[in-house]
């Protein structure tokens, strides 16, 4: 297990690094000025310029990423243009409403899309299984924009359970956990259901069957196990998207994540909150990776033991 997380922090160097050049390059040969967005729409040319030759916009491509890098390296991520704070001090700021959010979004989708998906598959054909595809396709189907609207409407408004947006308790998590989550629980409901009717049809358990044990701990000791394998990578994969894809969810409940973050230095050209954003974002893609691997791991002696 040790030799898999060191190989895979190894490998994640020249990911990260390659992921910085490029992110680099795009900015640098973008259409719009970030001077002329610091500067605003009446700055004179000089204005522009003196501001230019400052933020070292002004010096050759590889100078502008050799400098940038050396700060980062210092654990330094730049100062940002238009909030006028270091783009460290914003990411931390950011981070915890992410990861509240990821956590939230997460556990609805297993507790939701878990238990209805293992269920279709063990009643495949019947009323329950046709119930819980209805409901999958319900959700997959849902944008979540209108979905969080609608959950407003409902339990922030009709019945006043939940706030009606904002941050600063457990209650204000719960909405936008759920309009995050219910999409991603269809999937899941479907992943699940596919991956336990592929076991079920396995030799081993028929094998369990013809020996006599009960069908309840069929499921809990062969057939569970190996199907959790594609929802646990499925799982890791959610972090990204929960950090960049969930922008419209944090609008509609007014959350300051990293996503939202994100948009609002893209619409200001706000060329190191942008960098700092996209490195954050690749780092948790890299870390999720890490930690799919190692939870694989522990459910297959496989992999943990490098057979696989």
């Amino acid at each position: 297990m040790i030799t898999l997380l060191v190989r895979r922090l190894l490998q994640a160097i020249p990911v990260l690094f390659g992921i910085s050049i490029i992110t680099f390059v795009l900015i640098y040969y973008l259409p719009a000025d970030p001077a002329r967005m610091y500067a605003g729409p009446s700055a004179t040319v000089e204005t522009v310029a003196r501001i230019r030759h400052e933020l070292g916009l002004d010096l050759p491509l590889w100078e502008q990423y050799g400098h940038y890098m050396q700060r980062v390296l210092r654990g330094d991520l730049g100062f940002s243009y238009r909030k006028q704070l270091p783009v460290t001090d914003l990411l931390l700021s950011r981070i915890p409403y992410t990861l509240a959010l990821i956590l939230g979004g997460v556990f609805v989708e297993l507790l939701i899309g878990l238990p209805v998906g293992l269920a279709s598959a063990v009643a495949r054909g019947q009323w329950v299984d046709r119930l819980g595809m209805f409901i999958a396709l319900v959700g997959v189907s849902a944008p979540p924009f209108w979905l969080g609207l609608l959950l407003l409407y409902w339990l922030g408004y009709l019945i006043p359970i939940f706030p009606l947006g904002g941050t600063g308790t457990l209650a204000h998590l719960v909405l936008p956990s759920l309009t995050a989550g219910l999409g991603g629980a269809a999937w899941y409901a479907r992943m699940m259901r596919s991956s336990t009717l592929d076991i079920l049809s396995t030799d081993y358990v028929r094998t369990a069957r013809a020996k006599g044990l009960r069908n309840i701990l069929v499921i809990l000791r062969h057939v569970l196990p190996n199907a959790l394998n594609p929802i646990i990578t499925m799982a890791g994969l959610d972090i990204p998207w929960f950090i960049g894809g969930v922008v419209l969810v944090e609008r509609v409940f007014d959350w300051p994540g990293v996503g939202r973050l994100a948009v609002e230095a893209i619409e200001t050209v706000d060329v190191p909150l942008i960098l700092g954003t996209v490195i954050f974002t690749a780092g948790m893609v890299v870390i999720s990776g890490i930690l799919i691997d190692l939870a694989q791991g522990l459910v297959d002696p496989r992999i943990r033991h490098g057979r696989q």
